[in-house]
């Protein structure tokens, strides 16, 4: 497997090849990560094919810079702007789009970041640390309703009530400021819990998806994807958590169907619509091998579909 730092990229050969990469095409990574998926499409291109490269996170960018090929773009951006990074990079369309979602591990092994109540560090989470609001400062302001929403809606966690109403008591006293004090916060009012599982575990995980607002990056790009896409062209998309996969899986369906009109109509066949995607095969997991190899992987869900 292709690494970059500790970072394993997941279904690294599955997604490369579900793109059908053509030596001279134009293809988008829109998660760059350290660069595992994007190293291994330029190796299948030739002179003339061209590879542009999206992240948010400063770190990845640094990572990306060491790549000197004149057939690689590297944009610093959200994958929700892929439609801009795109342009910026001068691209108007491509033959294959990839997206790996999700946290990538050197964000969660770097204490520093705050992505992990495994360290005690600051309550950061952002992907992007040159923008945007820390975990802490939105803590430090929240409602009781609205972190109840958060770590209920995007960390399933029963128990958000109780920890919202825990945070907001506890920072009267002093301020939230580090993932030590959230997890001991979560840790005192989870009663119960899955074995093997820190009761902090889903409340990290819905605050870091809150302040990066992953699922909603998810929503805008998938839409501005299909666009950029020429027909026939592969959207290929790699996701870790059961929401993610839920807004891909439906997104490819609803386009994989084509518009319904009144009945009636008097329209020839070939002037009936068309569906705009086509479904590539069925949903494909890490085999036991990879899993094993890198614990990580066993979340992953990858849907490829292909633009009609």
């Amino acid at each position: 497997m292709i690494t970059g730092g500790t970072h394993v990229t997941v279904l690294l050969e599955e997604a490369v090849e579900s793109l059908a990469i053509k030596a001279d095409g134009i293809y988008i990574d829109g998660t760059f990560g350290r660069g595992g998926h994007s190293r291994l499409i330029l190796s299948r291109l030739n002179e003339k094919g061209r590879l542009v490269a999206v992240d948010r996170d400063p770190q990845a960018i640094a990572v990306g810079a060491a790549i000197k090929d004149s057939r690689f773009r590297l944009v610093h951006r959200a994958f929700g702007e892929l439609a801009e990074a795109a342009n910026e990079a001068g691209v108007e369309s491509a033959d294959g789009i990839l997206f790996d979602v999700g946290v990538s591990s050197p964000q969660i092994d770097d204490g520093e970041r705050g992505f992990s109540f495994r360290h005690d560090a600051p309550l950061d989470m952002r992907m992007d640390t040159t923008q945007g609001e820390t975990a802490a400062e939105w803590l430090a302001r929240a409602e009781i309703r609205d972190i109840t929403e958060v770590i209920r809606n995007y960390g399933e966690e029963r128990f958000a009530f109780q920890i919202a109403k825990k945070v907001v008591a506890a920072r009267l006293e002093q301020p939230i400021v580090t993932t030590a004090q959230f997890a001991a916060i979560v840790r005192a009012t989870v009663r119960t819990r899955e074995p093997g599982q820190d009761a902090a575990t889903r409340s990290f995980q819905a605050l870091r998806i809150h302040i990066n607002q992953e699922l909603r990056q998810l929503e805008i790009a998938l839409p501005q994807a299909l666009s950029l896409l020429k027909p026939g062209g592969r959207l290929v998309v790699i996701s870790f958590h059961s929401l993610e996969d839920r807004i891909v899986k439906n997104f490819m369906r609803d386009q994989s169907v084509a518009d319904d009109l009144p009945k009636g109509l008097p329209l020839r066949a070939d002037q009936l619509p068309q569906p705009k995607l086509r479904l590539v095969g069925k949903q494909i997991r890490a085999s036991a091998v990879e899993v094993a190899a890198n614990p990580r992987a066993r979340s992953a869900v990858m849907r490829v579909a292909e633009k009609v």
